[in-house]
C-alpha cells in the first residue's frame, strides 16, 4: 500500500499583513504627542525637534524600502508621516527661534497713517440750495411795429444805458419831426413879432414832442448796463408791436435765492454773510450778504424765502444757475475736528481707531496698539468731520484705512504719504 500523500497548508499568522499599519499607527500617536511639546519650555522644544527630525528620517527610510519592495499602499503611508514630521519640526523650530529672541507671535505690525484730534472754532451754518436771478434783467422789445433798419449791436456784448440797439425804418416820423421843428422854429418868430398867440406856439411845441416820442419808438435802447444775449431779429425784418429783441442782464451785483425752515427763522438777520458754491465753478467760493427776509412763511412747505446779494466782478456767475448754500450765523464754538477717512461708517454705529501706547508686562517693551472707538459724528465742511461725542482734543487716530483694521493691532505710524485734508479740497481731476 502506498502511503496517502497528505495535503499539508500553510496558514499565515494571524495579524502579520497589518504589522505595517500597526507600526503606522503607533507612530502617529508617538509624533502627535511629541508636537504637543512644541508649546513647552526651550528643553522640550530642543528635544521635539530631535525626535521629529529623527522621525522624519525614519519613516522617510521605511516609505523608501516599502515603495522598493512594491508595496506602495504602506509606503504612501510611512511617506506621509515623513512629511509630517518634516512639517512638525520645521514649526517646532520656528517657535524655538522666536522664544531665544524673545518675540512675541502673531502677524507683523500693520503700518498707518495717523492724525490728531483738533478743537478748531467752527461758526455754525445753515445750508440749502439756491438759484441765482438778475438784481436787473430785461427782455427788450419795441413799441411800435415796423421794419428793421439797423441792428446796431454783438451778441453777448455789453451795453451801456442809453445805446441805441435797434432802429425801424423810420422815414415818415423823421419828415413828420422835421416839420414840427420848422413849425416851432416859425412859431417862435411871430411870437416874437406878436403876431401869434401863446397858446399857438405852446401848441407847436407840444406837437414837436409829440414827434420827437413817435420817432424815439421807432429805436430800442438799453434801460441799464449789462450783457446783452442773443437777437431775436434780423436787418429788413417787419416785426410786430412788441415784437422781443434782445435780452438784456446785469451780472454785478446778482441775487440768489433760497428758504430755510421756519424753525432758522428766528436765527436770520439782515447782512449776515452768505456763502455760495457751484459746481459749475469748482473750487470757487462768492462771498455775499442775506438782504431780504420774506415777509411771510410758506403754508405748504413751512419755508421762508430768502435773498441775498452776491458781487460777482468777473461775471462767472449768471442768472439760472443753482447752487449750494452757506448762511454762517454770527457766534461761533469750539468743535473736535477729524478727517472723514478716519471714521469707519457702519449701520450699528460710526467709530474711529484711536492710536495707544500699551507696555509688554514681561519684557518692558513699549507698542503702538488701536482701540476702537464709537463716536457721534456731526456737521462735515470739505474734508473735515465734526465730532460731537467719544472723543478728547490730542488723541491720535488712524486717518486712512480703517476698513482693514481690527481692534487691539498693534500697528506703526509712517505718515510719509499720508493725504493733507482740506476745507476747501480741489481735486486735480475735477
Amino acid at each position: 500500500m502506498h502511503d496517502l500523500a497528505k495535503t499539508t497548508t500553510v496558514t499565515p499568522k494571524a495579524g502579520k499583513g497589518w504589522r505595517w499599519l500597526r507600526r503606522a499607527i503607533y507612530g502617529l500617536i508617538v509624533v502627535l504627542a511629541i508636537a504637543g511639546l512644541v508649546f513647552l519650555k526651550i528643553a522640550t522644544l530642543i528635544i521635539a525637534i530631535i525626535v521629529l527630525t529623527s522621525g522624519a528620517i525614519v519613516f522617510g527610510l521605511i516609505a523608501f524600502n516599502r515603495f522598493r519592495s512594491k508595496r506602495t499602499t504602506a509606503g504612501a503611508v510611512f511617506a506621509v508621516l515623513a512629511v509630517f514630521c518634516l512639517l512638525a519640526d520645521l514649526k517646532g523650530f520656528q517657535f524655538l527661534t522666536m522664544t531665544v529672541a524673545g518675540k512675541k507671535m502673531g502677524p507683523p505690525p500693520t503700518t498707518v497713517t495717523s492724525v490728531q484730534v483738533k478743537e478748531e472754532d467752527w461758526a455754525p451754518t445753515l445750508t440749502a440750495v439756491g438759484s441765482i436771478s438778475a438784481v436787473q434783467g430785461a427782455i427788450l422789445s419795441t413799441d411800435l411795429a415796423g421794419t428793421v433798419a439797423e441792428v446796431k449791436f454783438q451778441n453777448g456784448g455789453e451795453a451801456k444805458k442809453g445805446d441805441v440797439l435797434v432802429k425801424l425804418v423810420a422815414s415818415q416820423e423823421e419828415a413828420d419831426l422835421e416839420l414840427a421843428r420848422n413849425d416851432l422854429a416859425r412859431a417862435r418868430d411871430l411870437a416874437a413879432r406878436k403876431v401869434i398867440s401863446k397858446a399857438e406856439l405852446d401848441a407847436a411845441e407840444s406837437k414837436l414832442k409829440q414827434k420827437e416820442g413817435v420817432a424815439q419808438h421807432k429805436e430800442v435802447r438799453a434801460p441799464f448796463d449789462g450783457q446783452l444775449g442773443i437777437r431775436q431779429v434780423n436787418v429788413g425784418q417787419m416785426i410786430k408791436e412788441g415784437q422781443q429783441v434782445v435780452q438784456l442782464t446785469a451780472l454785478d451785483p446778482l441775487y440768489v435765492d433760497f428758504a430755510l425752515p421756519q424753525q432758522d427763522l428766528a436765527k436770520l438777520s439782515n447782512d449776515l454773510e452768505v456763502r455760495v458754491l457751484s459746481d459749475a465753478i469748482p473750487g470757487r467760493e462768492f462771498k455775499g450778504k442775506l438782504t431780504a427776509i420774506n415777509s411771510m412763511v410758506d403754508s405748504v412747505t413751512r419755508n421762508v424765502t430768502l435773498q441775498a446779494t452776491l458781487e460777482n466782478p468777473d461775471h462767472a456767475l449768471h442768472p439760472g444757475m443753482f447752487g449750494k448754500i452757506e448762511v454762517v450765523l454770527p457766534e461761533k464754538h469750539k468743535t473736535l475736528v477729524v478727517p472723514g477717512s478716519a471714521i469707519s461708517y457702519a449701520p450699528f454705529g460710526d467709530s474711529v481707531f484711536v492710536i495707544e501706547k500699551k507696555k509688554d508686562p514681561k519684557t518692558g517693551k513699549e507698542s503702538q496698539t488701536i482701540r476702537q472707538q464709537f463716536v457721534r459724528i456731526g456737521e462735515a465742511r470739505g474734508d473735515f468731520v465734526s465730532i460731537t461725542d467719544g472723543l478728547k482734543g490730542g488723541e491720535t487716530l488712524v486717518s486712512t484705512g480703517v476698513f482693514k483694521l481690527r481692534n487691539g493691532m498693534t500697528v506703526t505710524i509712517n505718515n510719509e504719504l499720508a493725504p493733507k485734508p482740506q476745507l476747501n479740497p480741489k481735486p486735480v481731476d475735477s
